[in-house]
């Protein structure tokens, strides 16, 4: 009859500690017989347990208060409070003051709460929740790392700094950046000047000049006038009398120029990692050594520079931190002394933070600057002087206009297979000697049959191409 009872009790406990496996926390009785327990007792966070004892007990005690309050309700009856994380030890003593049992009280996060609110903010998302140590363990993959975030942040409000991340996040996590840079920059310069000049054998000169007008090196001994060299634009116009010469000089001088800047680098990175990348140079800087007194080299980079940190945020919603610039030694900006030349620089730059999904474009950049200069001067009142004051009067004129844009594009990307790729030496070979010294040929065209490179070598670019718009 004791046995079946003993059989019984310990069928019972079992039950009880399924249905209270860790993974599940709930609030249950736990029953103390013959002087042991079935299981572990299991107390969520701020709920309460029930422990009944087949015998009556005379008294108990908890060996850490903090993280368990413990209450009686009767002589077989104690109420058990979770408080904070951790485990300890509910002893129990007879009235005889023999010990009847030591029960394990592991109080933990209240992770049923914690599941159903997981649910409701993020349904769909298949994240396991355990409980390990008295935190909570996340694992799973989730669709984006916005969705880890949050499921983060949450299981901080149950578990602070108790909380092991152990989920990834699937889809694709490596950028492509496409960067391009667009300038344009046009100038206009137009000039008008005239000279007056009065030479004679007996060593009389007069000039009235507002251009380049010069007269000789030695008007005494050789009175002949002439005009600056590497003049453009000039009418000289002029008569003799005798040894007595007169000259006009009329200069008018109109130049424009266009500049076409285009630069597109392209660079992937993995998602969260910051990527750079530089197609240029360095400039050699000397610097004065505050140590030793001498000169010391410094190099500063110039050319394409480019710096991302990109981040998958939300399926194909990508966030981009970038730095971008174009850079180019300015030789109009110099310093010199008696021993080095240093050039300027003259740079493009734009930094800043933006979102955007997979294959969309934002223009982060734009520039549009117009300087204009007019100048006019004369000689004082011969430039005043109706008709003829136009040989005493210059004028000029100059107008640059600089258009700018720089435009980002983002791409998912994965790996591929080596073949599938082109590069730009495939359709072309070295020649032959022959080809070489007979024919004069440089290079030779490439035919590979197979791969990215094969689509590339059938295409034929000889021909028109590209987009003609009628109005």
């Amino acid at each position: 009859m004791k046995i079946d009872t003993y059989l019984k009790a310990a069928l019972l406990g079992l039950a009880l500690g399924i249905a209270a496996a860790p993974d599940e926390v709930s609030a249950q009785a736990l029953r103390v017989m013959s002087g042991g327990t079935s299981s572990a007792l299991n107390v969520p966070m701020n709920r309460a347990v029930v422990v009944e004892a087949d015998a009556p007990f005379a008294e108990i005690s908890i060996a850490n208060p903090g993280i368990a309050d413990i209450s009686t309700l009767s002589d077989r009856t104690i109420y058990v409070l979770g408080k904070t994380p951790g485990r300890t030890t509910l002893t129990l003593l007879g009235p005889d003051g023999r010990l009847i049992t030591n029960v394990e009280v592991r109080v933990t996060p209240d992770i049923a709460e914690f599941k159903e609110r997981l649910r409701q903010i993020l349904p769909g998302e298949p994240i396991e929740v355990r409980t390990a140590n008295d935190g909570i363990v996340l694992s799973g993959t989730v669709s984006s790392t916005a969705a880890l975030d949050r499921a983060l942040e949450l299981a901080r409000r149950y578990a602070p700094d108790r909380v092991s991340n152990l989920m990834s996040v699937g889809g694709t996590q490596q950028v492509m950046l496409e960067v391009k840079f667009a300038e344009m920059n046009r100038s206009v310069s137009k000039s008008l000047s005239s000279s007056l000049a009065f030479a004679g054998g007996t060593g009389f000169t007069a000039s009235a000049e507002t251009g380049t007008w010069l007269l000789a090196d030695n008007a005494l001994t050789n009175p002949n006038i002439t005009t600056k060299s590497g003049t453009q634009g000039a009418l000289n116009l002029g008569f003799t009398a005798g040894s007595f010469q007169v000259g006009v000089l009329l200069e008018a001088l109109e130049s424009k120029g266009v500049v076409r800047t285009l630069a597109e680098p392209n660079l992937t990175a993995l998602s969260g990692q910051e990527a750079d990348f530089l197609a240029g140079g360095e400039y050699p800087i000397p610097v004065l050594d505050p140590q030793s007194g001498g000169i010391s080299i410094v190099y500063k980079p110039f050319g394409i520079e480019l710096k991302f940190t990109p981040r998958v945020v939300d399926q194909d919603i990508i966030n981009l931190e970038l730095n971008a610039a174009v850079s180019g030694i300015d030789p109009t900006v110099s310093i010199t002394n008696e021993n080095f030349s240093v050039n300027g620089f003259r740079r493009r730059e734009a930094s800043t933070t933006v979102e955007m999904r997979d294959g969309q474009s934002f223009a982060i950049a734009g520039l549009l600057q117009d300087d204009f200069r007019d100048l006019n001067g004369q000689v004082p009142w011969l430039g005043d002087i109706p008709v003829l004051g136009a040989l005493f009067r210059s004028a000029d004129y100059q107008r640059q206009q600089s258009e700018l844009v720089i435009i980002v594009t983002a791409h998912l990307v994965s790996p591929t297979r080596g073949e599938a790729l082109a590069l730009p030496t495939d359709r072309i070979r070295p020649p032959t000697e022959a080809e070489l010294f007979l024919n004069g040929t440089t290079a030779s065209q490439a035919r590979p049959t197979s791969g990215a490179a094969g689509e590339v070598a059938k295409q034929d670019f000889s021909g028109s191409y590209g987009y003609v718009m009628e109005e």
